[in-house]
C-alpha cells in the first residue's frame, strides 16, 4: 500500500532561505550516532521539500556488494526484508554504480528500472558518497508520471552530500556498539562456562549462548578419544530437540578435519564438499571449530544451517573467540566428573587421576626470559591439592600462580582444577596481581563451596627491569637468598573464597642478577618430624643458604632430599617452585 499523497513542497525562491535549510540539515545529521534516528530524520527533512509516495535509504554492504533498504516509507514489509539490489542493477543499482543521480519521469519506458510496484510511475535516485567510498542511495517513488524535476535532483543532490557522512559514522558507531555488547556478552559467558562443573548442564549451557549469538538449526559437541582415536558425540541439539549421533574416526568429514588442522573449518555448501558427512537431512552450511586446551585438541563444536553459505566471518570470529573458554570449561567439567567418579571407586583407580592431573601441572616450567626455574612435586596422596601455573601476559611479562586448596585427595585438586580454570580465563584482563586476586575471591565467593578455600601466591615477572610484583592470599611469602642471605619479603592476604568484598595489596621486589627465589607449600614448612617436631622456616633457609649456588634443579632435589631426612612419612603436599634471576 503506498503511503498518501503530500502537498507539493514550496521551492527556495531565496537564497538565504535554502542555505538556512541547508545549516538546518547539517545540524539535524550531526546531533544523533542513533541510525534509526538520523534515517527517520532524513525522510523528514526530505519531504519538506521534495514530495513523494514512496521512500526508501539502501545502504551499501562492501562485502556483499549490495543495497539493501534500512529505512522506508510506503514500502511492503516483504520488499524491505528481502529486497537485494547489487550494483549496476535497476535504477537504484545504476545511481550507486555511477555514483551519479537518476531521474526517470516514466520508469516504464525506461529498461533499467526493476519494478516494485505497479503504480509507480516515476523515480529519482541520488548516491550517497563519504570520504569517496559509496554509503547508500536514497530512492523516492511517486506514481504520478513526472513527479520529479530538475530542481528536486538538485535539492535531494544537497541534502544526501551533507547527510552521506553522518549515515557512515552512524554505522560505525551501531558496528562499534553492536561489537562492545558481543564482547560484553561473550566475557559473561566465559565467566558463566568456568563456573559450571558438570558437564551435561555445562554442554546445554553453551548451546544455548551459542544460539543467544548464532542462529544455528544444529548445534554438537564431541570429545576426542585419544587412545580409540575417535571423535566421541557427547551432546547435540537440533530445532531444540536433544538427539543421538555416532562418533566420527579422527580425519574424518567436516568435524574430523577441524581436529585434526586444529582450524576453523567453514563450508558454505555441504553438497560441494567431499568431507561432508550427512549427519541431519537438509544440512547445506556447516562451520566447525576446535577446543583446544594447553595445545591439546580436546574437542570440537559444530553448527550446522540449511541455508547455503549462511555462517560468515563475524560468525568464524565470535566462535574463535569464545573456543578458548569453552575448551577450558569443558576440560574442567570433565576432569570434574572424571575425578569424581573416581573418589568412588576403588583407592588403585586414584592413580589413573594423578596421572590426569599431570598434564593440568606441568612438570616442567615454560622458557621464561630472565629466569631459570625448577618444579618439585611430591604429594601426600595420589593426587595434590597444591596448585601452580605459568603464563605469558601483556609486554613479555610472565605470571607465576602457586597455591594449596583446603584439604587434601580428590576432592581438593579437583576445587584446585576449578580455581586454575577461572584464574587462566581473567588474568588476561587483569593487569596486575592485587587485581586478580580480587576477581577470583569475588568469583569463587558467588559459587562458594562449603568448607573450600585456596591460598594463593602470584607473581608477576617484569624480565625487562627484573622486578616481581607480588601479592598473597594466605600463602607463605617467597624467600629469596641473595649473597648467601636470605632477605624478608611481607606479602600478606586472606585465603580466596572465604569472606566476601576483600582487597589485596601487592609490593614490588627488585631482583639481582644471581637472585635465588624459593616457593613452598605448608607441606614443607609444616612437615612433622616423627617426634611432632615441625620442619620450619629456618631449618629451610639452612638448606637454600647451604645451596645458593648450585642450579635450581638441584636446589628442589636438596631440599627433598633433607625433607626425607627429617621424616619419611608425608603428610601433606609438598611442592617447590626455584627461580634464579639470570
Amino acid at each position: 500500500m503506498a503511503a498518501p499523497r503530500v502537498k507539493p513542497a514550496v521551492k527556495f525562491r531565496e537564497r538565504s532561505d535554502l542555505l538556512d535549510f541547508l545549516l538546518e540539515v547539517a545540524t539535524l545529521s550531526s546531533e544523533t550516532l542513533e541510525l534509526e534516528k538520523l534515517l527517520e530524520s532524513v525522510a523528514g527533512i526530505v519531504r519538506r521539500v521534495i514530495p513523494f509516495d514512496l521512500f526508501a535509504i539502501l545502504l551499501f554492504n562492501e562485502k556483499r556488494k549490495d543495497l539493501r533498504i534500512r529505512y522506508a516509507v510506503g514500502h511492503r514489509e516483504e520488499l524491505v526484508k528481502n529486497l537485494s539490489i547489487a550494483l549496476g542493477e535497476g535504477l537504484v543499482g545504476f545511481a550507486a554504480a555511477h555514483r551519479e543521480p537518476v531521474l526517470v519521469g516514466d520508469v516504464t519506458t525506461d529498461e533499467r528500472y526493476l519494478s516494485t510496484s505497479d503504480v509507480v510511475r516515476s523515480e529519482l535516485c541520488v548516491p550517497m558518497i563519504a570520504r569517496k567510498r559509496l554509503v547508500g542511495v536514497i530512492d523516492v517513488q511517486s506514481t504520478v508520471p513526472g513527479a520529479f524535476k530538475d530542481y528536486d535532483r538538485a535539492m535531494l543532490s544537497l541534502i544526501a552530500a551533507r547527510i552521506a557522512a553522518a549515515i557512515d559514522n552512524a554505522r560505525l558507531y551501531t558496528r562499534g556498539s553492536r561489537q562492545f555488547r558481543l564482547i560484553n556478552t561473550m566475557s559473561r559467558i566465559s565467566q558463566e562456562f568456568t563456573s559450571i562443573l558438570d558437564l551435561d548442564e555445562l554442554l546445554s549451557k553453551v548451546a544455548s549462548s551459542v544460539r543467544g549469538l548464532i542462529n544455528y538449526d544444529a548445534f554438537s559437541i564431541l570429545l576426542v578419544d585419544h587412545e580409540l582415536q575417535l571423535l566421541k558425540h557427547r551432546f547435540s541439539i537440533r530445532y531444540d530437540q536433544r538427539i543421538n549421533l555416532d562418533n566420527i574416526p579422527l580425519g574424518k568429514g567436516i568435524t574430523g578435519a577441524a581436529a585434526t588442522s586444529r582450524e576453523v573449518v567453514r563450508v558454505h555448501d555441504t553438497t560441494t564438499d567431499p568431507r561432508y558427512i550427512a549427519t541431519y537431512p537438509g544440512v547445506r552450511s556447516e562451520i566447525v571449530v576446535p577446543l583446544i586446551v594447553r595445545d591439546r585438541v580436546i574437542g570440537v563444536v559444530n553448527l550446522e544451517s540449511e541455508r547455503i553459505g549462511y555462517f560468515t566471518d563475524e560468525h568464524t570470529r565470535t566462535l574463535s573467540l569464545l573456543a578458548p573458554s569453552m575448551a577450558i570449561a569443558v576440560e574442567n567439567a570433565r576432569l570434574y566428573h572424571e575425578i569424581g567418579e573416581r573418589e568412588r571407586r576403588m583407592q588403585e583407580d586414584l592413580r589413573a587421576a594423578f596421572e590426569l592431573q599431570t598434564v593440568l601441572l606441568p612438570a616442567e616450567a615454560p622458557p621464561i626470559s630472565g629466569l631459570e626455574v625448577a618444579i618439585g612435586l611430591r604429594p601426600a596422596r595420589e593426587i595434590s591439592g597444591d596448585l601452580y601455573d605459568f603464563y605469558e601476559h601483556q609486554d613479555e611479562h610472565f605470571v607465576i600462580a602457586f597455591g594449596d586448596s583446603s584439604g587434601k585427595g580428590a576432592a581438593a585438586a579437583l576445587y584446585g582444577a576449578m580455581v586454575n580454570g577461572r584464574m587462566r580465563s581473567m588474568a588476561p584482563k587483569r593487569r596486575s596481581p592485587a587485581e586478580l586476586m580480587k576477581a577470583l575471591n569475588d568469583a569463587l565467593v558467588q559459587r562458594k563451596v562449603e568448607g573450600r578455600y585456596v591460598t594463593l601466591l602470584v607473581v608477576l615477572w617484569h624480565a625487562h627491569s627484573k622486578e616481581f610484583t607480588m601479592s598473597n592470599a594466605g600463602g607463605s611469602p617467597p624467600m629469596v637468598c641473595r649473597e648467601g642471605n636470605i632477605l624478608k619479603i611481607q606479602v600478606e592476604g586472606v585465603p580466596l573464597g572465604l569472606l566476601p568484598d576483600r582487597e589485596y595489596d601487592e609490593i614490588t621486589f627488585q631482583a639481582r642478577a644471581g637472585d635465588l627465589i624459593v616457593l613452598f607449600s605448608d607441606g614443607v614448612s609444616d612437615h612433622l618430624s616423627p617426634g611432632g617436631e615441625e620442619y620450619g622456616r629456618g631449618r629451610l633457609a639452612q638448606v637454600v643458604r647451604r645451596c645458593a649456588h648450585n642450579t635450581p634443579a638441584e636446589v628442589v632435589a636438596e631440599i627433598f632430599r633433607d625433607l626425607e631426612k627429617f621424616n619419611t612419612d608425608r603428610f601433606d603436599d609438598q611442592t617447590l617452585i626455584v627461580m634464579r634471576v639470570a
